[in-house]
């Protein structure tokens, strides 16, 4: 039996029964994506696509499943009106549309038992605390707009939210990773990520009109929470940028991808930081958003006041910033182990 139905984001979802010569026509289909952790495959939503799917699969409608389908839509463009970005809108979409295929019944039938269970389910599998919370964010949105009278906020049980330190290099780690790299695009890359504790979302869409050189500063547009901001822009990391521009010769974009037509993905980022952490030898979790860590426990470190550093990182609350003092080390620092104290005062030099 051959299923499509449009899932809410542009794309249509198709299940059929496994065969090779199945698997071979979907995939004359331009657009076509298996996706492995839903096990099904998506095509574009375009008469392009319903013209292949008629003539290999002789599919001429969507699916039972429309009706679900149809609010899945409707809640991405409610998301889309919000303001929301397009990753949480795909976040979201994709938390109720796998709760509904869990269920397999209406979103119009969703009870807060069915909601207890699919918690539990995420939970025994491994998922964190914050991953089954936004989940349940999700569903509060999905069924506020959509009237569903089944969940409410009181029928809600969230998890503990879990409070982590993030982790962070020492000066030594992060100049170790700078020079690693050798290819001066990727040195530039880097470099603007630390010196000016930039997220990787907004470094690969910085465009060259967003470099003052002139007042040392980065404008940075349109960042989480759709807030404009300034951030440092240091002389070294200048510097860096000129050897880079003077070589690769961007035009729009400051790191255009490998097509020239768009910015660096994120993930290329990643892929850059890894790199480079594995050759310097650095075997501490980290990923490349620890320089953005780096630079605040750093700036917090050498005294820089925390209302200063909360408007560079662009942050709306200062208790998201103040997470920095748990892991900086100029107070800790200053802090005698009870162990060093005997053993000074027993004249020890250690054990």
């Amino acid at each position: 039996m051959y299923h499509v139905f449009r899932n809410g984001e542009g794309t249509l979802d198709v299940r059929f029964p496994y065969s090779e010569e199945n698997v071979i026509k979907i995939k004359m289909v331009t657009g076509r994506k298996w996706v492995p952790e839903r096990r099904v495959w998506t095509v574009p939503d375009n008469e392009k696509s319903w013209r292949m799917l008629r003539e290999l699969f002789r599919i001429e409608e969507v699916s039972s499943d429309e009706g679900n389908a149809k609010m899945l839509s409707n809640y991405y463009e409610a998301l889309t009106l919000k303001g929301l970005s397009p990753k949480t809108r795909k976040s979201y979409v994709g938390h109720i549309r796998r709760f509904l295929e869990f269920i397999s019944k209406s979103a119009r039938e969703i009870t807060s038992e069915d909601v207890k269970r699919y918690s539990l389910l995420l939970l025994n599998d491994g998922c964190s605390h914050s991953h089954v919370n936004q989940f349940l964010s999700a569903l509060l949105r999905f069924s506020q707009l959509e009237g569903i009278v089944g969940v409410t906020v009181d029928g809600l049980i969230r998890p503990k939210r879990v409070s982590r330190l993030p982790d962070v290099l020492s000066a030594e780690e992060v100049l170790a990773v700078l020079d690693a790299v050798e290819n001066i695009k990727h040195k530039a890359l880097l470099t603007i990520v630390y010196s000016a504790g930039l997220r990787v979302g907004e470094v690969v869409r910085l465009r060259i009109s967003d470099i003052d050189a002139d007042r040392k500063m980065i404008h940075i547009r349109q960042a989480k929470g759709k807030k404009d901001r300034y951030t440092l822009l240091s002389s070294v990391a200048l510097e860096t940028l000129r050897a880079y521009v003077r070589s690769f010769r961007p035009s729009t974009w400051l790191f255009p991808g490998g097509e020239g037509t768009g910015h660096l993905t994120e993930r290329t980022v990643q892929k850059v930081f890894e790199q480079a952490r594995r050759k310097a030898g650095i075997i501490k979790p980290c990923s490349v958003h620890t320089l953005r860590h780096s630079f605040a426990t750093h700036l917090l470190e050498s005294g820089t006041d925390l209302r200063y550093i909360q408007e560079l990182l662009g942050h709306a609350s200062s208790k998201t910033t103040e997470r920095y003092t748990h892991v900086s080390k100029k107070d800790v620092g200053r802090i005698m182990s009870p162990l060093d104290r005997l053993l000074k005062e027993r004249g020890d030099s250690g054990a």
